[in-house]
C-alpha cells in the first residue's frame, strides 16, 4: 500500500488494540483465554478448599469420616460456611470413646454370670464322675 491509496486523514501509525481489517482481535482473544483460565483455576481452588476436611479425616483414619464428608458436601451445595467449619472441627479432633470402658465392664460382669458365656455352672446335686476326675488329674 503506498501513500496514494491511503485516505488523507489516516494516521501513519495505528495502535495495536484497534481491530484489524480481517476481523482478528488480539486483545479479545487474549482476554477470552485469560478469563477461561482464571475461572477454571478459581473452580479448582474452590473444590480443593472444600475437600480439605475429607482429606484430613481420611489421613487420620477418623471414625466419623462419613459425617465429615456429609458436612463438607452440605457446605459445598448450600454455600453455608458453618458446615465447612464444623467438618474441619470434627475432622481435626478425635472424640474420646466413652463406650469402650463401659463395654469392657459389661463384658467382665457378663463373664462372671453362670451360664452366660463363662464356665457353665455345675449342678449342685451331682458330683463329678470318677472318669472325669481321673481325666482332670485329681
Amino acid at each position: 500500500m503506498d501513500s496514494a491509496d491511503l485516505h488523507p486523514m489516516a494516521t501513519g501509525h495505528i495502535p495495536s488494540y484497534i481491530t484489524q481489517a480481517d476481523g482478528s482481535d488480539f486483545l479479545f482473544t487474549f482476554m477470552l483465554v485469560f478469563t477461561v483460565g482464571v475461572v477454571v483455576l478459581i473452580g479448582v481452588a474452590y473444590f480443593t478448599l472444600h475437600s480439605i476436611p475429607e482429606k484430613m479425616a481420611h489421613e487420620s483414619n477418623h471414625p466419623q469420616f462419613q459425617l465429615v464428608g456429609i458436612l463438607a458436601l452440605l457446605a459445598l451445595f448450600t454455600h453455608n460456611g458453618i458446615f465447612w467449619i464444623a467438618a474441619v472441627l470434627v475432622a481435626g479432633f478425635q472424640f474420646p470413646d466413652f463406650a469402650a470402658p463401659l463395654r469392657a465392664i459389661a463384658d467382665a460382669i457378663r463373664s462372671l454370670a453362670p451360664g452366660q458365656g463363662g464356665d457353665p455352672a455345675p449342678e449342685p446335686d451331682s458330683a463329678p464322675e470318677p472318669d472325669e476326675a481321673a481325666a482332670q488329674g485329681h
